[in-house]
């Protein structure tokens, strides 16, 4: 399916997702998990005994919710990147001037993921913010990858930075807690901080205290150790940190999705305060965001004018699919249960292969 990339991953892992069904699609262990444990949820005797409406029930219908998401957002955004390298193409041919550029290297947070549409993520959010605050009509390149691992920023992700982007930032390690091992983790945050380029926007990992309890909070100082190699390697050259773990904080209420584990659109929104206060063009940081959906940043597919700068428009089809999944989202979210969930997976496989054939 178009704008789907394979990452890396150890041999273990490999062999617990294809015993998962992942196929060429490599599953996290949390997607592993909820794999199995909805073979329980979705019998029949689930049903009657109301297994299937508990929180554990909603949790795995969430998980396989993300990822029919994870495949559409990935088609989004590479329909959308390649419409802004036609239009840079397009205006360097005229000698016109393109406006800045934005370059995103990360993983399934840049994407969005767990948001109701891809702009509703992190990335969303700080392009309106951009584009508000400095008056200019800014372009975005988002070449991140869902489920990426240090290594394969490293390996597939700065190839791709254009010449002389006007900002770059990177938000990626979350991955890297589950596959890999603590010395491999940050033994590669610190060659990926030696090999950005100069002036990157480094993102720090969220604190996991509100996730999973006495699991998450077990949790914080190894990724405070994390942290503090990003920000020791960052200050060796010059690279601001976006302190996502000093902004994504509680109360948790509303501030994860469905699978407990991405932060939804509001939580996305202090990600969204932490990037803007570490680019010093965007000042004044504590400026209000907008309440709700962003304002400004439309449903992935609705037509904009690109030639101001605006999101490139997708195909009608797109346009029409993702403005009819983001609106079956908010419905299905407002209090149909684990059903509407089960119902909301399955519209989000159909967008997936309506708007992005193979």
């Amino acid at each position: 399916m178009r704008g789907f990339r394979a990452v890396s991953r150890p041999a273990w892992a490999a062999v617990l997702s294809d015993l998962a069904g992942g196929g060429e699609y490599r599953k996290s262990p949390v997607e592993i998990l909820a794999t199995a444990s909805s073979m329980v949820t979705h019998h029949r005797y689930a049903e009657s005994s109301g297994l299937r409406a508990t929180r554990f029930g909603r949790w795995t219908d969430g998980v396989n919710a993300l990822r029919a998401d994870c495949v559409s957002f990935a088609g989004y955004w590479s329909e959308y990147n390649e419409r802004v390298r036609g239009e840079l193409a397009a205006l360097a041919g005229k000698g016109a001037e393109p406006g800045p550029l934005w370059v995103v290297l990360g993983d399934s947070t840049a994407q969005g993921l767990g948001a109701p549409g891809p702009h509703g993520g992190y990335v969303g959010q700080a392009l309106q913010e951009l584009r508000r605050r400095t008056g200019q009509p800014w372009r975005l390149l988002n070449l991140s990858v869902s489920g990426s691992l240090i290594r394969d920023v490293l390996a597939n992700q700065l190839s791709q930075l254009p010449t002389s982007p006007d900002l770059v930032t990177c938000g990626v390690g979350a991955n890297d807690v589950f596959y890999s091992s603590p010395s491999r983790l940050l033994a590669d945050m610190r060659t990926l901080l030696a090999e950005v380029p100069d002036g990157t926007v480094m993102l720090d990992l969220p604190l996991p205290a509100g996730l999973w309890g006495v699991v998450g909070r077990a949790g914080v100082p190894y990724i405070t150790r994390i942290n503090r190699v990003i920000n020791e390697g960052a200050a060796e050259r010059g690279l601001p940190v976006a302190e996502v773990s000093a902004h994504f904080t509680s109360p948790w209420a509303g501030k994860f999705s469905a699978d407990s584990f991405h932060p939804s659109q509001d939580g996305y929104r202090d990600w969204t305060r932490a990037l803007l206060a570490a680019i010093p063009a965007v000042q004044p940081a504590d400026a209000q965001l907008p309440v709700g959906w962003p304002d400004g940043i439309r449903c992935p597919g609705d037509p904009v004018a690109s030639a101001a700068g605006g999101d490139p428009v997708p195909s009608a089809a797109g346009a029409r699919g993702s403005r009819r999944h983001h609106l079956d989202r908010q419905l299905l979210d407002r209090g149909m249960g684990a059903g509407g969930r089960l119902v909301r997976n399955l519209q989000g496989l159909r967008l997936a292969r309506r708007v992005y054939p193979q």
